[in-house]
């Protein structure tokens, strides 16, 4: 993540002196909250699995969502970047290419062909 876009959200933040009330339970709360308020927008969507006409609505969400990781992350002392990138690697051992590829499985059920 840009480095601009995590200092605008941490100014906005800090501009209402908002850092005394972010602590890691009430930031992890928000990022439910919003999450939940994301996923309201595909909620009665029936066959529509994109819903194309709440892109507006599913921008604002995400936002949401993300603004309070930065917030999280900045609460526990921990960088975006390297964390997503330990995932991705970590993610990247259990869900090898070969056994991966086009499939849904959770990595537990994922099986060599034999």
């Amino acid at each position: 993540m840009k480095k601009e876009t995590i200092d605008a959200v941490l100014k906005f933040r800090d501009d209402r002196n908002w850092k005394q009330f972010h602590n890691p339970k009430d930031l992890a709360i928000s990022v439910s909250l919003e999450a939940s308020e994301l996923l309201e927008v595909f909620q009665w969507s029936g066959e529509d699995l994109s819903c194309p006409e709440k892109i507006g609505k599913i921008e604002e969400e995400l936002a949401d969502v993300l603004n309070y990781c930065i917030l999280m992350a900045d609460a526990c002392g921990l960088d975006l970047d390297e964390i997503i990138m330990k995932k991705v690697k970590r993610n990247s051992e259990k869900y090898p290419i070969e056994l991966a590829f086009g499939k849904k499985e959770k990595y537990t059920e994922l099986k060599k062909e034999e």
